[in-house]
């Protein structure tokens, strides 16, 4: 199933951690409209990424929808609180615009008009979007590193 011109439900809940661990990943229906709306942003990124460099920038998931299970386990390592629970985020890489870094700090400036409603450079590995805003505002765009979060966009 297509979430979006680019976007499967496949590579949205996708995951070898899950596999390993037979875990059950797929999307609940009721999460569905969730997923389509991170779909949406995905495909705003997409768009303007390729509009940024002047040719087609695929994205790679790297981590979707995530159910509670899978979430909690030690190899992820994320709080029960995750927006990947509800399938409102996805972490992302986009190779053929540039490092994670470069993606963070093309999208920042951007995050309004793309519909981010939060942004977080990941150990130097990735970039987490959520359509969903957090409620400080602090928390919005954020660098997180083996030491803790640290606020904005930095080269780790």
């Amino acid at each position: 199933m297509n979430l979006s011109p680019h976007f499967t439900l496949k590579e949205f809940t996708d995951s070898d951690i899950a596999a390993r661990n037979a875990i059950d990943n797929g999307l609940p229906e009721h999460l569905l409209p969730n997923a389509l709306r991170t779909a949406s942003m995905l495909e705003r990124i997409r768009l303007h990424l390729s509009y940024l460099i002047g040719h087609d920038v695929p994205i790679i998931i790297t981590s979707g929808y995530r159910c509670l299970e899978l979430n909690s386990l030690p190899a992820i390592n994320s709080r029960p609180t995750s927006d990947h629970i509800k399938a409102l985020s996805a972490d992302i890489k986009a190779p053929a615009f540039g490092t994670p870094y470069a993606l963070c700090k093309a999208l920042q400036p951007v995050m309004h008009v793309l519909e981010i409603g939060q942004l977080i450079y990941e150990f130097g590995s990735w970039a987490h979007v959520s359509v969903r805003t957090p409620i400080k505002d602090i928390n919005r765009v954020l660098t997180i590193t083996s030491a803790g979060p640290v606020p904005g966009i930095v080269k780790v």
